[in-house]
């Protein structure tokens, strides 16, 4: 570290370096006030069946619930950032949409890898106590980059950064050492009455700016939920089988990301960048634990994904997709077979709605 440089600046240089492309500093108790919004979120019950959240409830509070003795909180971004336009296979029902962060790397690996590297340089730098956290923790990233000031937290309820837009995995770092805290962003300044990503959301999740109920969204209802899903919102999943990219795809200040920026762990892998239904319906255990090896994708195991995927060719009303819905009909999975008697009657509809049109 040079004379005149001070450690902050050290930090955010070595951050850089290490491939993070966003850098702020805090107080560890600067987003406290969010711990009490999350509260409130809970006893709605808008977590749904995300037992997890409400059994750390406690813990996500305050970073000092967690960690006493934290003084500081640094806030990292990494960039994922798209080349492409995340909504383009809207046009393409018969190939699976998988969201922008989980068609690469398994973006917990990478972020974690750097920020223990991190932390090594700091604690060489300036010996300390510290904890590193990727969104596997009862840490309150987004509220603590906010206050860190490299982005606000959006309508959407997710960060938006002004050099990266939507596109931001987030990690923190919490440290005894006393940093020089950032100016914070200011989330009513930058948003104003834009409403692009309250308004394209599929199934209507959001019950107001900043406010969502996870048990409508379409990446809660691919990913966290077990079981059947409604059968009210299906028909809006459209081909989103991992997932959901829209209320973050149409924010305006993606023009200013810069897919140039993005950490080369991310870029897509081709077979999960399309994805035909047909060749996903046909997974078994072990074809779906090598296609998704190394993938986030991989944790919600081979029957949500079929479920997803049946939903979708439901959606799709591609007749073509029927010999490959019709042998999940009699699955042990309750949530498998009824996914592939609805994708049938699904088709049904779609093509006898056709018929009365022509």
């Amino acid at each position: 570290m040079a004379n005149k440089e001070s450690l902050e600046e050290a930090i955010r240089s070595e951050a850089e370096r290490l491939g993070f492309a966003a850098c702020g500093f805090t107080r560890a108790d600067a987003a406290d006030a969010a711990g009490l919004d999350i509260r409130r979120w809970l006893e709605a019950g808008h977590h749904g069946t995300m037992g997890w959240m409400e059994s750390r409830a406690d813990h996500r509070v305050s970073p000092l619930a967690l960690w006493p003795e934290a003084k500081s909180a640094i806030a990292l971004g990494m960039s994922y950032a798209p080349a492409w336009n995340p909504l383009a296979l809207d046009a393409h029902p018969d190939l699976g949409r998988i969201s922008v962060y989980a068609q690469g790397g398994d973006y917990h690996k990478t972020v974690k890898k750097a920020l223990k590297a991190l932390a090594r340089f700091i604690v060489d730098a300036a010996p300390s106590e510290l904890k590193v956290f990727v969104d596997t923790a009862p840490v309150m990233e987004k509220p603590l980059a906010q206050a860190a000031g490299i982005g606000w937290q959006g309508k959407h309820t997710n960060l938006v950064s002004r050099e990266h837009g939507s596109w931001l995995f987030l990690g923190v770092i919490l440290t005894s050492l006393e940093l020089q805290p950032d100016a914070p962003a200011d989330h009513g300044q930058h948003c104003g009455s834009c409403s692009r990503c309250l308004d394209a959301c599929p199934t209507s999740a959001f019950i107001g700016p900043h406010r969502i109920d996870a048990r409508r969204c379409i990446s809660y209802l691919t990913i966290e939920h077990d079981g059947a899903i409604p059968e009210e919102l299906r028909p809006m999943m459209g081909n989103r089988i991992y997932g959901c990219d829209d209320c973050l795809a149409v924010c305006p200040w993606n023009r200013f990301a810069d897919a140039a920026a993005a950490n080369r762990a991310f870029l897509p892998r081709a077979e999960l960048a399309a994805p035909r239904l047909a060749d996903l319906l046909a997974l078994d255990d072990a074809a779906f634990r090598e296609m998704f090896a190394g993938s986030p994708i991989k944790r919600i195991g081979r029957s949500r994904m079929i479920r997803n995927c049946l939903i979708a060719a439901g959606n799709s009303g591609d007749e073509a997709l029927i010999a490959s819905i019709e042998p999940h009909l009699s699955d042990s999975d309750p949530a498998i077979a009824d996914a592939a008697r609805w994708a049938l009657d699904q088709i049904g509809l779609l093509r006898s709605a056709k018929m009365q049109a022509a």
